[in-house]
Parts: C-alpha cells; sequence; structure tokens
C-alpha cells in the first residue's frame, strides 16, 4: 500500500510557498482577510435573461498558437544531473512518450533521461544596444533598463518572417525580491537606486531568439532591432470603455488615458492577430495608504507598501493619488513587432487579479478571452468582442485588429452542480454519478459599443463593472472558486482548462463551504476544471463543466485524474499555469507544491483511452517556481522564477546555486529542453 507522501511545510501561506515568497509576489495575501465577504445570494432576473439568451451557434474556429520549430542557448555551470527515474517504461499518449522525473528536492532543473537543456536567457542579460553586461555588485537602473528583467512569467514564441531559425520570444517579468537583489538590503530604508532598479525590473521583455536546427536549443540574440523593455515607468495606454473616467484621473493623467508602467504582470495569452496579452496581477501591495473608499475589494493596505515606493513617487501613495490603483489590474496587450508601438491595458476586460487572457475565436472570427482572478473565492470571467477579427497582413487589418478587445461584453461564471448537496461533503469522495460535474452560465457584467457602455449590474454604472469587476461579480451571485489562475482553451476540442491552484481557507468559520466545483475543504492541493460552452460555440450564455484532475497525492482517495488509474500517474499538487502540445495534451505548471518535491511541469492526455494520465517532464531549483510554460514541436520552455527564494535566504546566505554555480547571484531564467536524439518532444 502507498503511503502519502509528506508535507514540504506548515506554511501558512497555503501551499510549500515560502514566507518570502508571498512577502514580495502577493504582498502577504493568504495572512489577510479574505477579500470576498459577499454570500452571493442574488441570483434573480440576471440568470434568467443570461439562460433565455442561450445562443445555438456552433464554434468550428479555435486559437492556435505559433508553432515554431528550432532551438539554441546558453549553458548555466551549475550542475545538471538527473534525479533517479521511476521504473516505468516511456510509453504513454503521443507527446506523453518519456519516463516521468520522480519527484525530488535537487538544485537544478532536472529533465528526463534522453532530454537536454540550456540557459537561454537570465536576469540581467543586456538585451538593448547600450545596455551593459550585468553586475550584481554595481547594478543601476539605467543598466537594468536595458536588460533581461527579474522573475520572468508568461512566455511567448512568434515567428520572425525573413529570418531563418530566429523566433521572437516575449515574457513577463512579475514582480522583485529585493532581498535576493541587492547586497544589504534593508527593508525599511530602500535607496532611491534601488527602488529604481526594481521599477526597471518589472514589466515586459521582447527579445529575439536563434535556434539551433539540429536540437532544441535556443540563444538570445543580444540588441536585435525588436529587442523591447517594457518597466514600471514606461508608457501605457488605457483604452476601451473606462478610459478617460472620473476614476481613472490623477493630478498627472487629468485626460485619464496615459499609464506610466505595468505591474506584477503574471502569465498571458498569445492572439492569432500577432500580439501578446499579459495580466496585471497582485497589485494592491505596491500602493500605500489604502482605505475603504480606494480599497473596493481589492486588498490595498492601509500603511506603508512593503517595497516603500510611495517615498520615491507619490503615484504610490493614495492619500496623494487615490485614482492611481485604479490604473493597474487590466490586461495588457502588446504589439513584439512594432517596438515603437504603446502598449494598452484593455479596460473592456474587467479590472481584477489577472493571472492570464487566452484568446478564442467564434465561428464568425470574434475572439473570446477567458481569464481568471487570482484569489481564494474569487471568479472566472470571459470577454466576447462585438468585432470580426480580419485575416492578412495588411495594415489596415493590423489596425481593425487592435480594436477588437475594446467592445463586446464581458461575463463572469456562475457554476452548478447536479449531484445532491449532502454528497459534496468537503472531503473529496466522489458523487454517486462518479464525476464532480454540471451546468453553468455566463452572468453579463456590461457591454462596451461604438457609442459607450451599459451596465448589466443593478445599482453599478457601467465604469464602476470595469473598474470594480469584483463588486460586479459578488452582485450577480458568482460562484466563489479555489484561486482561479491560468485558463486555457485547447486548440483541438474548443474545451476551457482551468487551473485552480488550492484555497486552504474552503469551508472554515466565515467561509462559504465545499460545492461540486469546489468540493474539497481546506483545499491545499488544487484541481483543474474542463469547460464544454453549449453547443461548441465561446460566445454561448451557458457551459458544461466537469472536474477534470483532483490533484494531491495519488494514493490519497480524495484524488482524481479523470478516471484514469491514480497508481499510474504523477503526484501534482497546486496547478498554476497550463497551455498544450501540438497532439491536443493538457501542460501544467505548479506553484506551491504541497507534497514535499519542487515544483514542476507535468503533462496530462486529455482525449483517448489514456486520458487523465499525468506524467512529470520535470522539476525547478530549490525555491523555485515553474511558470509560463510553452510546449513546441521540438522544444519545452519554462519561466524558473524565483530560484533560491527560501525563508532566511539573501544574497549574503544564497539558499540556491542556479543557474551559475557556487559564489554566483541567483537569478532568475528562461529554460529550453529538447530531445538529445534530436526528436520531437515525448514522440
Amino acid at each position: 500500500m502507498r503511503k502519502l507522501l509528506p508535507l514540504l511545510s506548515t506554511n501558512p501561506h497555503g501551499g510549500g510557498r515560502s514566507a518570502l515568497t508571498c512577502r514580495f509576489r502577493c504582498g502577504d495575501a493568504c495572512f489577510h482577510e479574505v477579500p470576498n465577504t459577499s454570500d452571493n445570494e442574488y441570483v434573480g432576473d440576471v440568470i434568467a435573461g443570461a439562460l433565455s439568451r442561450r445562443s445555438a451557434l456552433r464554434a468550428a474556429a479555435v486559437v492556435t498558437v505559433a508553432s515554431a520549430v528550432g532551438g539554441a542557448v546558453v549553458l548555466g555551470n551549475a550542475p545538471v544531473a538527473e534525479a533517479k527515474q521511476p521504473q516505468e517504461p516511456a510509453g504513454g499518449a503521443r507527446g506523453l512518450r518519456f519516463a516521468p522525473v520522480a519527484p525530488n528536492t535537487a538544485d537544478q532543473v532536472t529533465v528526463p533521461s534522453g532530454y537536454g537543456q540550456n540557459v537561454v536567457i537570465r536576469w540581467g542579460e543586456p538585451i538593448l544596444r547600450g545596455a551593459p553586461a550585468f553586475d550584481s555588485e554595481n547594478q543601476t537602473a539605467a543598466a537594468q533598463a536595458g536588460q533581461f528583467g527579474y522573475n520572468n512569467d508568461f512566455l511567448s514564441l512568434l515567428p520572425l518572417r525573413h529570418e531563418p531559425h530566429r523566433q521572437v520570444l516575449v515574457a513577463n517579468h512579475e514582480y522583485t525580491d529585493e532581498v535576493l537583489m541587492f547586497r544589504g538590503y534593508d527593508p525599511e530604508n530602500p535607496t532611491r537606486e534601488q527602488v529604481e532598479i526594481a521599477w526597471a525590473a518589472h514589466g515586459l521583455g521582447v527579445v529575439v531568439v536563434q535556434e539551433e536546427h539540429r536540437t532544441g536549443k535556443l540563444t538570445a540574440v543580444t540588441r536585435h532591432r525588436l529587442n523591447r523593455r517594457l518597466t514600471a515607468t514606461s508608457e501605457f495606454e488605457l483604452t476601451g470603455p473606462a478610459a478617460g473616467g472620473d476614476l481613472v484621473r490623477t493630478s498627472a493623467d487629468p485626460d485619464g488615458r496615459t499609464v506610466l508602467g505595468t505591474l506584477n504582470n503574471c502569465s498571458g495569452g498569445t492572439t492569432p492577430w500577432g500580439t501578446t496579452l499579459h495580466g496585471e496581477e497582485n497589485i494592491n501591495q505596491y500602493f500605500a495608504n489604502g482605505s475603504s473608499a480606494t480599497d473596493k475589494r481589492y486588498g490595498v493596505g492601509t500603511g506603508a507598501s512593503e517595497r516603500k515606493w510611495e517615498r520615491f513617487d507619490k503615484r504610490f501613495d493614495l492619500k496623494q493619488e487615490p485614482n492611481e490603483v485604479h490604473r493597474f489590474g487590466w490586461v495588457v496587450e502588446l504589439d513584439p513587432y512594432d517596438p515603437e508601438s504603446t502598449p494598452r491595458k484593455r479596460t473592456a476586460l474587467g479590472r481584477f487579479k489577472h493571472e492570464a487572457a487566452q484568446p478564442r475565436l467564434t465561428e464568425d472570427g470574434r475572439p473570446v478571452i477567458y481569464m481568471g482572478d487570482d484569489e481564494r473565492f474569487d471568479y472566472l470571467y470571459k470577454f466576447v468582442s462585438s468585432k470580426r477579427m480580419k485575416k492578412g497582413s495588411s495594415r489596415a487589418a493590423h489596425a481593425h485588429n487592435l480594436t477588437l478587445l475594446d467592445e463586446g461584453t464581458l461575463y463572469v461564471a456562475k457554476f452548478t452542480g447536479d449531484s445532491p448537496a449532502a454528497e459534496i461533503d468537503g472531503t473529496g469522495t466522489l458523487p454517486s454519478d462518479g464525476e464532480f460535474d454540471g451546468s453553468g452560465v455566463w452572468i453579463p457584467l456590461a457591454t462596451a459599443g461604438p457609442d459607450g457602455a451599459v451596465s448589466h449590474v443593478p445599482g453599478m454604472t457601467a465604469e464602476e463593472v470595469y473598474v470594480f469587476t469584483r463588486l460586479a461579480g459578488d452582485k450577480v451571485g458568482a460562484t466563489k472558486m479555489d484561486r482561479p489562475e491560468d485558463v486555457e482553451p485547447s486548440p483541438r476540442t474548443g474545451r476551457v482548462y482551468v487551473a485552480l491552484t488550492n484555497n486552504t481557507k474552503r469551508g472554515t468559520t466565515g467561509n462559504a463551504p465545499a460545492d461540486e466545483a469546489n468540493p474539497r475543504n481546506a483545499n491545499k492541493h488544487g484541481h483543474v476544471l474542463e469547460l464544454s460552452e453549449h453547443g461548441d460555440d465561446p460566445s454561448s450564455d451557458g457551459f458544461a463543466w466537469r472536474l477534470f484532475l483532483v490533484a494531491g497525492d495519488p494514493a490519497d482517495p480524495a484524488t482524481y485524474f479523470a478516471g484514469f488509474p491514480k497508481e499510474k500517474v504523477s503526484p501534482i499538487s497546486c496547478p498554476d499555469n497550463v497551455a498544450f502540445d501540438p497532439h491536443g495534451n493538457l501542460w501544467i505548471s505548479t506553484d506551491g507544491n504541497q507534497l514535499g518535491s519542487h515544483d514542476g511541469l507535468f503533462g496530462v492526455a486529455t482525449r483517448g483511452e489514456r486520458r487523465g494520465e499525468l506524467k512529470q517532464f520535470l522539476t525547478v531549483p530549490t525555491g523555485a517556481e515553474t511558470c509560463g510554460p510553452l510546449v513546441q514541436d521540438r522544444r519545452v520552455l519554462v519561466s524558473v522564477q524565483h530560484p533560491g527564494e527560501v525563508d532566511g535566504a539573501s544574497v549574503e546566505k544564497p539558499a540556491s546555486v542556479w543557474p551559475d554555480g557556487p559564489g554566483k547571484i541567483v537569478r532568475p531564467a528562461v529554460v529550453s529542453v529538447w530531445r538529445e536524439d534530436g526528436r520531437d518532444i515525448g514522440v
């Protein structure tokens, strides 16, 4: 009989994250009271109206992310040993035929036998002309503004015409950990230079990469004309229905249309018209001196911020600029092919803690964007554009497509289970029908058009719906979820997969109990939900759903792997980012593994007789999180975020030697993994 795997820690933050990660990544969100205190009892006419408007259209067109071939790189000096592999054959669904990596705590990126790897680009490597080589002991804000940013997360690879074996890599730089960046850092008294370096290390990065044709290696092409850095002080444009409104105007921007910076960009998406989307997530932590008037359920603190940015720029002090926080928490759209373009914050997609924003097209060519709000007891959303994408590469088509996300309807999801309430007891025991499943409706919140926007939420104006989207979800009775993070529609089937990372507050005093869509109380391992739109139409008002995976140790009876034999799967905990490979398999990265192993990347079959077969592909170093997975035919890319971020660690006392070995500062980086024989991944 198998034994349950031991817990890595008893961290009160929930999951296996260190307190240091929680402090700098999300502002200790799990230590604060749950922001959502609504009872969500109101359903009423809004849902009835949504049910009556279900569409019968079928959708055949789905988004396909550019899947190029290739590889190249830069190798670190740290050891790249392999953990002992389990004694299993490398069989499985096509795309998943590799021997799974065993759970481990090695301070390295561990990959399957027969696979190689390389570091593509690290924090601080110069990518713009004139940027100096990285020097951790003499870093400056000016240098960092021309170098690859810190804590890379979401990754996108786009084709580069007329330059053979090259692609455009786009990366999010989610947050900074000053304790691991600066020797002798004093958190109570940061210097202006340290703050300005941190501003420059946030944001987005664009860098061309060169493929090695024989393998899957990638190498960064420094100082290419398309290389770009967008930081916390770069100019962004507010567009859509909330732009120019009273709630987004400040003394520095009385028109309410120009924002300096993007912050806490977590995951994102790639559009079929060649742009990338970037979700601003835990933006509350950057602002000081909030109040009930400025917070509106977004978790802004009432005192000083962790990083003390308000000492150096008044826009981070909400006593002085109460609307500045309303200018963050959006989805940003970037054109990677135009280094002179101004990125846009799309207000029609709502303001909350965006984990990601992944498109799918309707049959008539309108984009639908699926989005999760990464907070305990918050909601799942989608946006349905009212405008059709124009095909082709003409300037007119491109200009039109850059307006697609400004007009349409924003929805929030309400889930209903199909089992008797008595069978959902919070233990994770399957109901009598053998699945956690049911139906749901998309409740409209607001619609933006060429002549303005209309609210569908009683008691809220359209501007309020877009700026305080969480409150709108509360009012219409949306279903409280267990941290909905990345949301991805399958390019093969159109089914939508939602990673729900965990929620240790589920079922505790004063908080929502288990329901069929979130069936475990004190849910520390999370689950993955599979959603099918009615009529396979992504613009539909209704859907069917079921839980695809209920994560944890397979020996735990509360786990579920789409009905696949549990003794044949890898243990998984805390699903976070998700992606699809060319074969239609779902790949899942984890954040805060509670099972005693480092975080990793897993592939799972979604169709056929092997549906639910889950296999671990890699693990990341000590203290790190696996982010931004991207799976092509010949390579797998991951962001290794916050390596060495362990309680008590610092520049002086590193907890990891990755990626460059002992005596070198720990650096977040992008890693490419490929088969050593040059064949495709997992075949």
